[in-house]
């Protein structure tokens, strides 16, 4: 996958706006104000994933290219390294759960307005 491909991914959820909230290289997508995805777009050789940690584990166990998040909460979030030995389909599938577990900690209100977008 590369950058346009990931962003485009990205994008095209329910809700998803880019930012770069940190420096004018992180691009962060979120949904509803949180974050779910982020990557460099100078370098792109890895994101960072929302995961729900037990799935977190099951990844770093399997694939040698997904770690601990870099600089994120090691117990919720994941680096995959954007080497090709990741399926696209397999990092797309892990965009939508990270994206989902998001929208699984939105408020109602939040809930209610992503759904009439």
């Amino acid at each position: 996958m590369n950058i346009e491909s990931f962003r485009n991914f990205c994008l095209s959820r329910k809700g998803a706006k880019e930012d770069f909230p940190f420096d004018d290289n992180t691009m962060v997508f979120k949904v509803m104000g949180k974050m779910f995805a982020l990557g460099d777009v100078q370098d792109f050789v890895s994101i960072n994933l929302k995961v729900d940690p037990e799935t977190g584990v099951e990844l770093r166990e399997r694939y040698p290219s997904v770690l601990e998040g870099y600089h994120m909460n090691k117990k919720h979030w994941i680096t995959v390294l954007m080497d090709g030995s990741v399926p696209d389909r397999y990092i797309c599938q892990w965009i939508n759960n990270s994206y989902d577990l998001v929208v699984a900690g939105l408020t109602k209100s939040q809930k209610s307005a992503l759904d009439s977008r």
